[in-house]
């Protein structure tokens, strides 16, 4: 096994799982002013992984200066006195990288990217950057744009979100007001306002030190180069003040509290429970985990049972134990089907917690949800990105980064006994924290005798934010350093492009192979794609109601016991219907390959179409449905779709369908579908894992011999026509606090010769992340949005270009305006500078283009798809060698016209609508 030293116990599923271990090497080394540095070598691809975490979070925070931790995480990324303006982001699209990421928990922040690893050193230096001289670049203007920037974010994934409170209530009553997990990571509007410059220089003084950091590398480097590199660019940095440890300090219920929200964006009523358990690692967190996996996930689960099957008040229940470094909490979410009361839901819920009770859990569930824990844990160390951010968290959070073996040891051992145990200790009788969150008007859904929950709903006003020049170069005295630190260390030998042996086959009946062995993990990953999708329906809808019902029973089992066999060999399977395509998609452990493949040729060959199924599913892919209708992205993308297409056309139909279509299709609809659409001689089977070509030849033979069908042809679908004039679309969502713009028209396909040229020309507008003018301007300058991105995609026949972002409610005028002028501009200002970026990033990044199997599975499917050749990379490598300014121009004038585009705002038109007046478009049209 690369880079892995296996020391795992194949076990069957009914197998005990105790003694199962496993490893990844490392060497760990501590500097002199408490850095620890951890290294992992990995020689499968010519990429290395770098991840700088700093043990703090928003635990370390008070009450009245929250979020900064995570407006740190958002500081650093920016400048450092070194790097200069840009910092991070620049270098990482110069040398390839995956893009400098990060994140931040409530225990800890990291910062972590893939780069080529000729840019290891590269790397060092930029992270030792951000520990020793970052702080001083920060000034009051980029504190107030950064600022924007988070309550962007805040308003994109909170405020602007259906139930996106919720968990701002629970935690407000889990936790006492000087709990540190009493507030939430990203912090109060409030707060961030409240913010000064020096509150930050003390924050990082304080905490980004580097006894209080941890250091990974991971991948495939020389650690004896890479560790003379670390001395040199961290040694002298200083240790800051010890840091004590926080105590364990679980949240307090001492009476059962509940709440109640008018959820502006939600559709449907929804309540949620929550009960304080135990920290990461603690001896009980592992039988919690087990414990909500059994009451909720699957058919056999009791809370599925009693609320989806006996009940029909919801299509699934969620459920899960949430572990931090000093007290987790265990919570269930059941989001009920339109009008129902969720009284009604909280009688279900002990209904079925009396169910669990008495039947308690049988050892072959244990079994199966240890299975799919040993499946999710490998998928998880699949990539060096991976593995570096696991080692880190083991280091800091367990003093140990190889805890790896022992966690792997205590999730399998978990026993019946231990389950029930943890039910009685922390659950059963004990007060809990409950949360109905319901649809403007419908106050009455909400339980009994809830109180009404302190939520802080930001007003639209225009002005509001206050100005900022992030131009301003901040002024300060160089930190010293004993060498030049200013000089960007330069690149190691270059890594070659590692193209995977790629075999294929066709079977007689018509099934095309295409296959890579790929033994890094114990897994294997594939999928059977199959012609025609939502193309091949005469009635809306029925495409995806046979992907869903493909997986409720074969002939030969229920729905329970399909699902019961899939899960007890740690397997996971998805039926998708889309535009094109049903693909069957499958992970698997290795060992359990054969077994998946004869469940899968049942699932395929043998549908069991019950009625009891079928009623359930409709309820299901009706409540998608109205949920979509809740949330402004959901309806931004749908809508888009109708004004590039026009409203009849399939491309611009909801996959899903509409609520009345649904409704009215019947079994006999879906039978007919089925035996029309699956026919083996419009599949092909993709497969990436630790299996070599003739095992997986000799698998599927069966497959040859008892599936048949003819070829199948699939109506064309002309083109829309280019629109000839830029036009502005509004959705109105009262009270919206963003509003979601979606910007382009119906483009390429990406079978044609310009497509990938196109979109090499559109990186540097906005398809590099932040080195594209659009993130650049919008984000980095004003502050308007969190993201913004622009991209082609296309499809064998159809494609589009699209613009599409997030911005703050009150400047939705001025971010159009900005958009258009950026594009307008683009074609005669792409200059010498930007394609030098272009090229850099485009063919550097190569180097991790094939690393994970998810990759790899892209590959297949490119090739198989469009009948690209093995190494259509490295062709599209010579498109970036030899493109120019001029060809580029004129491509950017061609394609990305501003004028010949649909622009599409969701938002509220009472105070936005009226503004966009004044921008001269063609036209303004309101779509509601």
């Amino acid at each position: 096994m690369k880079a892995f030293r296996l020391l795992l116990l194949f076990f069957t599923p009914v197998m005990a799982f105790a003694q199962a271990s496993f490893k990844i090497d490392y060497e760990r080394f501590v500097l002199e002013n408490g850095l620890n540095v951890v290294f992992h070598v990995d020689r499968s691809d010519p990429v290395v992984s770098v991840n700088l975490t700093a043990h703090v979070g928003s635990s370390r925070e008070r009450e009245g200066r929250t979020g900064f931790a995570h407006l740190f995480e958002h500081l650093l990324f920016l400048e450092s006195e070194n790097l200069g303006k840009g910092g991070l982001d620049k270098l990482s699209a110069k040398v390839g990288g995956s893009g400098a990421n990060g994140s931040t928990s409530r225990d800890r922040t990291n910062y972590l990217q893939t780069v080529p690893n000729d840019a290891l050193e590269k790397m060092l230096w930029a992270e030792a950057d951000k520990l020793g001289w970052f702080i001083n670049t920060v000034t009051d203007p980029v504190l107030a744009k950064e600022k924007q920037v988070v309550k962007n974010e805040k308003r994109q994934g909170v405020d602007n979100w259906p139930y996106g409170h919720t968990q701002y209530v629970i935690d407000k009553a889990l936790y006492p007001a000087n709990h540190p997990y009493h507030w939430q990571v990203i912090g109060s509007l409030d707060d961030l306002d409240n913010a000064e410059l020096q509150d930050v220089k003390d924050f990082f003084n304080r905490w980004y030190v580097p006894n209080n950091v941890t250091l990974v590398v991971a991948g495939d480097f020389d650690t004896e180069q890479a560790k003379q590199w670390v001395h040199k660019y961290f040694d002298e940095i200083k240790r800051g003040t010890d840091i004590p440890a926080l105590e364990k300090r679980p949240g307090q219920v001492k009476q059962t509290l509940s709440f109640y929200h008018e959820d502006n964006f939600a559709r449907l009523p929804e309540l949620t429970y929550a009960w304080p358990t135990v920290e990461e690692y603690h001896s009980d967190a592992y039988a919690l985990q087990v414990l909500t996996e059994y009451l909720t996930l699957g058919k056999r689960a009791p809370f599925y049972r009693v609320l989806v099957e006996k009940r029909k008040l919801t299509a699934e229940v969620e459920a899960d134990n949430y572990t931090a470094e000093i007290a987790g909490q265990l919570q269930l979410s059941v989001r009920a089907f339109a009008g129902k009361d969720l009284d009604e839901v909280a009688g279900a819920i002990q209904e079925a917690f009396a169910l669990f009770e008495q039947e308690g859990i049988a050892e072959k569930d244990l079994n199966r949800i240890k299975a799919g824990q040993e499946r999710r844990f490998y998928s998880s160390l699949s990539s060096v990105l991976g593995k570096g951010a696991t080692l880190a968290h083991y280091n800091i959070f367990a003093g140990d980064p190889g805890f790896l073996e022992k966690d792997i040891q205590k999730m399998l051992a978990v026993s019946r006994e231990d389950v029930m145990q943890v039910y009685e200790k922390y659950i059963k009788g004990k007060p809990y924290v409950a949360t109905s969150f319901v649809p403007k008007g419908q106050i009455k859904l909400a339980l009994d005798g809830a109180i009404k929950a302190d939520v802080v709903e930001e007003p639209i006003i225009e002005g509001a934010e206050v100005d900022f020049d992030t131009s301003i170069a901040a002024t300060y005295e160089p930190t010293p350093s004993i060498f030049d630190r200013s000089v960007e260390p330069p690149y190691g030998g270059r890594p070659a492009l590692k193209i995977p042996t790629i075999w294929e086959r066709q079977l007689g009946n018509g099934l095309k192979i295409y296959g890579i062995e790929n033994n890094e993990v114990p897994l294997v990953q594939f999928n059977i794609r199959l012609d025609g999708g939502q193309l091949l329906e005469e009635r809306p809808g029925v495409a995806n109601m046979v992907a869903q019902m493909l997986l409720q029973g074969t002939k030969q089992r229920t729905a329970e016991e399909l699902e019961e066999a899939i899960e007890q060999l740690g397997a996971q399977i998805t039926v998708r219907a889309a535009k094109e395509y049903i693909t069957f998609t499958v992970t698997t452990l290795a060992r359990n390959y054969d077994a998946m493949l004869r469940l899968l040729e049942e699932i395929l060959l043998e549908p069991r179409w019950d009625a009891t199924e079928f009623a359930l599913q409709q309820d299901a892919v009706i409540s998608k449905i109205r949920q979509q209708e809740a949330s402004p992205e959901a309806i931004a993308e749908n809508k888009f779709r109708e004004m590039l297409y026009g409203k009849n056309n399939i491309y611009a139909q909801n996959v899903l369908g509409t609520e009345e279509t649904v409704r009215r299709l019947a079994l006999d609809d879906l039978r007919t579908f089925y035996t029309k659409a699956l026919s083996p001689a419009n599949a092909t089977l993709h497969i990436v894992g630790a299996l070599d070509k003739g095992t997986v030849w000799q698998s599927v033979e069966r497959l040859n011999a008892y599936w048949k069908g003819e070829k199948i042809s699939w109506p064309s679908i002309a083109k829309p026509d280019v629109p000839q004039q830029a036009i502005i679309y509004f959705y109105d969502v009262p009270d919206a606090k963003q509003s979601i713009l979606k910007i382009g028209y119906s483009a390429l396909p990406a079978t044609d010769k310009s497509f990938y040229p196109a979109t090499v020309a559109n990186y540097v507008l906005g398809g590099g992340g932040f080195a594209s003018r659009l993130t650049q301007e919008l984000r980095e300058r004003k502050g308007y949005t969190y993201g913004i991105r622009s991209a082609f995609q296309g499809s064998k026949d159809q494609g589009t270009f699209e613009v599409s972002s997030g911005v703050r409610a009150n400047i939705t005028m001025e971010a159009i305006q900005l958009i258009y002028n950026i594009m307008e501009d683009y074609p005669k200002g792409f200059n010498t500078q930007d394609l030098e970026t272009t090229k850099g990033f485009l063919i550097k990044s190569q180097a991790r283009a094939f690393e994970t199997a998810g990759e790899k599975l892209g590959l297949l499917e490119n090739i198989s798809a469009y009948n690209w050749p093995y190494d259509y990379v490295k062709q599209r490598e010579a498109i970036v060698h030899n493109s120019t300014v001029s060809g580029i121009q004129a491509l950017a004038k061609e394609y990305l016209n501003p004028n010949k585009m649909v622009w599409l705002v969701v938002g509220d038109a009472k105070t936005q609508l009226p503004r966009l007046q004044k921008l001269g478009f063609a036209k303004v049209e309101r779509l509601n």
